[in-house]
């Protein structure tokens, strides 16, 4: 794709390199990352903007799209379009306090002037999760009775459990919107689509980016931890505390936060994948494997707020006592 580059770009790279599985190019002073972009313009648009607010505020790992030679973001090429990613060569990972890092992302981000309409779950979280459990509900039917073999069985096995969380994380959302003890930093902000780290990383890549509750990067962060064998738990309190050095969490934010880990967000990745794949003996071995992680996740879970150091009683926050 060097050719590509120097004719639609005027970039004259001298070498390539691999990251994380990606090709870059590299000059004295960048790397361009090339980026597949079909049917999705609103998106990376909105995307851009939070990237290139980022980028002008001091995240100089922050990956921003290039306009090509004829001023225009998307290029044809190949019967495709394509943008091009360009970020700084000198990037390098420093030694961070992770979670006064993300605390201060979210501060600056939080400052960005507008509230994108196709990126943002502001605010939305309710509908989004109904939404989405209705949806799956429905496919998931229609594809085990089309697809019937052991990964369809085992999902219908499991898909009342599955609603069953699903129902309960709504409802305990909806509860908590009618609590009204928030402060600023409950405003929207530029968080990630899924949170894993990825301020520990070289760069940050503007296809991650979205904008919603601060508390959505912390839930998406702290769930993997949850599913991991060793015990998580002081782990997330150095977390969760460093980052409260910066902006601490309302009670409002801790409901959501709580709400969002009861969500079963890491069961609906898995079958939405599904979707997309027909490599059902690998999903079936992942499904399963993830299923078998739920009881050590629930009771992780039960102890969520006192490993964290919330007072649930004293700061009457409601728990759910099946878990």
């Amino acid at each position: 794709m060097r050719d590509f580059l120097e004719a639609y770009y005027g970039i004259q790279p001298w070498d390539k390199m691999i990251w994380n599985g990606i090709e870059g190019h590299k000059d004295d002073k960048y790397i361009y990352f090339i980026m597949s972009c079909d049917q999705k313009e609103i998106i990376h648009m909105e995307q851009a903007a939070l990237a290139y607010f980022l980028y002008e505020n001091n995240y100089s790992q922050m990956t921003i799209p290039l306009p090509n030679s004829q001023g225009e973001w998307y290029t044809p090429y190949l019967e495709s379009y394509y943008m091009v990613l360009r970020a700084e060569n000198t990037s390098t990972v420093k030694p961070i306090v992770h979670g006064e890092e993300l605390a201060a992302l979210h501060a600056v981000g939080s400052m960005y002037p507008y509230e994108p309409q196709t990126i943002s779950s502001y605010g939305q979280w309710k509908g989004l999760w109904i939404d989405k459990l209705t949806a799956f509900e429905e496919k998931v039917e229609w594809e085990a009775r089309d697809t019937p073999n052991a990964y369809y069985r085992l999902l219908m096995d499991s898909l009342p459990y599955v609603s069953g969380l699903s129902e309960n994380a709504i409802q305990y959302m909806q509860e908590s919107e009618s609590d009204r003890r928030f402060h600023e930093a409950d405003q929207g902000t530029i968080v990630f689509s899924r949170y894993d780290g990825q301020l520990n990383q070289p760069f940050l890549w503007m296809t991650d980016l979205a904008y919603d509750h601060p508390t959505r990067d912390l839930a998406e962060y702290i769930r993997y931890k949850l599913l991991e064998k060793e015990n998580p738990a002081d782990e997330i309190r150095v977390f969760l505390d460093n980052y409260q050095k910066v902006v601490p969490l309302s009670i409002f934010g801790w409901r959501l936060l709580y709400a969002r880990l009861l969500y079963p967000i890491h069961l609906f990745d898995i079958i939405g994948r599904g979707f997309l794949t027909r490599q059902h003996g690998t999903l079936y071995t992942e499904l399963s494997d993830m299923l078998d992680r739920q009881s050590v996740y629930e009771k992780r879970m039960r102890q969520f707020f006192e490993n964290a150091g919330v007072n649930c009683e004293e700061l009457q926050i409601p728990v759910l006592h099946w878990l």
